[in-house]
């Protein structure tokens, strides 16, 4: 090891007495039964997210047993320590109002305490894109390791898997072909084990952004939770932070622009969840890093859609680690790649695609020959009802309304939509356009309201999809043709707030654009006297408010963006 102080000598409390801090630290050290052997070695902080509310993250202790039992054997000593966790599906308002915080949690734990290096552990949707964001920015040596996908489940024959198969049998339900018996059936089969969603959604997506991005190991992110392999990637990941020490490098050596574009293309291939877009930007944005929305349309265009998972295709999660995971989607991709970037092994990623590759599930991942769809999964729109962007997953959408024109059917906010979607009198006819107002980051959060229900009435009629507008998001286990993350939002006074039932508003996927069909000398006339929602007076949803940025920004805090290095 280098002269520099290293595990437990690193980044000393201040008490104006340097050696009497050290002597206080390994006195406390020592109160834990650790060996004055292993207090001197170099230390790998393990940042843990347990929690009694969080599913996603039942197999954790094993995971943290692992990842220790690697480190000791790589002659340093593993340092678990918690930070936030979080349940998506047990937060409220919505867990992306509490990605940041957690954020901020792993970014000054990694600071403030004494570690070498650091491996996050998480898994659930906000929570690997938390780690990563503060793991650019404290920019200590770092290896993600996802806790990994959950396995299937049974019903009457049918494959079932958190969560695009819930949203399938719920919208059959309201439709009124299943019925309470069944849905409660359902409901304890669609999670039967430890882990993420099984299909494709916003954990999948992220963890195999991780990978892409070179801040995982080679392979691990998509082996199942319950897999034996899982906990030989953990003791792997381990072992890896302990050479990471050697190495010195870091997440800011391995975030670049050209791996952030790799991302982008795999997230294409993958049709991969948009929430990914919002997560990956502010990633990058943590370093400085931005990619147009030019750019992102262009690999998009030129990226083909290659593997052909739930909740656009047929496969799970398990299935695509059987098929070849990453590995194979990325030696299919390759003349697409830049080849030239680091991962946290200090090996670039040609070097990697090297070497053999393994067998390959073509009906599961294709090649490049074949593919799903010849462009890739997601767009980023334009228009005037989304001056600074917005974005629509044509992969998961129905190609006739691609191109569409339609009468505005406006709901202003969560309470009203929850109110009239299902109301009988709800003057909604199947080619109308649903909107959704005041559920962007500034008045909601950003929750995963994007997927609007079918009105109930058309829903019984056999309506399977129509298109929908909102400045919310959309869980990545969800499908139809949606355009999301509207900018600037309706609470601070985008032209998404000066629409009103009866407008026409126009959909153009062909030229990437969505439009309010209004002069804008009346869009001007509505808008004058606009009031924002009112600010949370107190605490972290207060500081939310005031710092969070749109969506073509990440929605992460200002005062973060840019501030990588500790």
């Amino acid at each position: 090891m280098s002269d520099e102080p290293h595990g437990l000598d690193r980044g000393l409390t201040n008490y104006g007495d340097r050696d009497f801090a050290r002597f206080l630290r390994r006195s406390f050290a020592r109160s834990m039964g650790i060996s004055p052997v292993l207090l001197s070695k170099p230390v790998v902080g393990i940042a843990v997210t347990p929690s009694g509310f969080n599913n996603c993250h039942r197999g954790m202790p094993e995971l943290v047993e692992a990842v220790s039992r690697g480190v000791l054997a790589a002659g340093a000593l593993p340092r678990p320590f918690p930070t936030v966790s979080l349940g998506e599906v047990f937060l409220n308002p919505t867990s992306m109002m509490y990605r940041n915080l957690m954020a901020m949690d792993t970014e000054e734990m990694i600071g403030a305490q004494p570690m070498d290096a650091v491996v996050l552990i998480g898994g659930c949707d906000k929570t690997v894109p938390a780690q990563l964001m503060g793991a650019a920015s404290a920019d200590v040596p770092a290896v993600q390791l996802v806790t990994g996908p959950m396995s299937t489940g049974r019903h009457r024959g049918q494959r079932l898997g958190a969560c695009t198969d819930c949203r399938g049998f719920w919208g059959r339900y309201r439709a009124g072909t299943v019925d309470a018996e069944e849905i409660a059936e359902v409901e304890g089969r669609l999670s039967v084990t430890a882990g993420t969603c099984a299909v494709m959604g916003t954990a999948s997506t992220m963890a195999c952004i991780a990978e892409a991005l070179g801040m995982s190991l080679p392979g691990t992110a998509a082996i199942p939770a319950v897999h034996s392999d899982r906990l030989v990637a953990a003791e792997e990941s381990g072992r890896a932070a302990v050479r990471l020490i050697e190495t010195k490098i870091r997440p800011s050596q391995v975030i670049t622009e050209k791996s952030v574009e790799n991302a982008i293309r795999v997230l294409m291939a993958l049709s991969g969840s948009t929430n990914a877009i919002v997560h990956l930007t502010a990633i990058a944005g943590r370093l400085g890093i931005r990619i147009s929305p030019e750019r992102f349309n262009m690999i998009s265009d030129e990226t083909p859609v290659l593997v052909d998972l739930k909740p656009v295709g047929q496969g799970y999660m398990e299935d695509f680690h059987a098929a070849g995971g990453m590995g194979a989607l990325l030696r299919e991709l390759r003349p697409l790649l830049h080849l030239d970037t680091l991962d946290i092994e200090g090996r670039t990623l040609a070097e990697r695609l090297d070497e053999p590759a393994g067998w390959i599930e073509r009906s599961v991942i294709r090649p490049a020959s074949d593919p799903v769809s010849p462009v890739g999964g997601l767009v980023s729109l334009s228009g005037t009802l989304a001056p600074d962007g917005a974005i629509f997953k044509r992969a998961a959408a129905t190609p006739d309304l691609f191109e569409s024109e339609g009468r505005a059917v406006v709901f202003t906010g969560l309470e009203d939509l929850s109110r009239r979607i299902d109301d009988p009198e709800l003057d909604v006819e199947a080619g109308d356009i649903l909107v959704l107002q005041n559920a962007g980051p500034h008045a909601a959060g950003m929750p995963e309201a994007g997927y609007l229900p079918i009105p109930k009435k058309l829903a019984q009629a056999g309506v399977k999809d129509m298109v929908r507008i909102s400045d919310a998001r959309m869980s990545g286990t969800a499908f139809g043709s949606i355009v999301l993350h509207v900018a600037p939002e309706a609470a601070i006074g985008g032209p998404l707030a000066a629409v009103r039932d009866g407008d026409r508003i126009r959909l153009s996927i062909r030229e990437k654009r969505v439009d309010l069909l209004v002069a804008p000398e009346e869009i001007t006339r509505r808008m004058k006297g606009f009031q924002p929602p009112a600010a949370p007076k107190r605490g972290y949803k207060a500081l939310y408010r005031r710092s969070v940025t749109q969506a073509p920004e990440g929605c992460d805090f200002d005062f973060l963006a840019g501030g990588a290095g500790g």
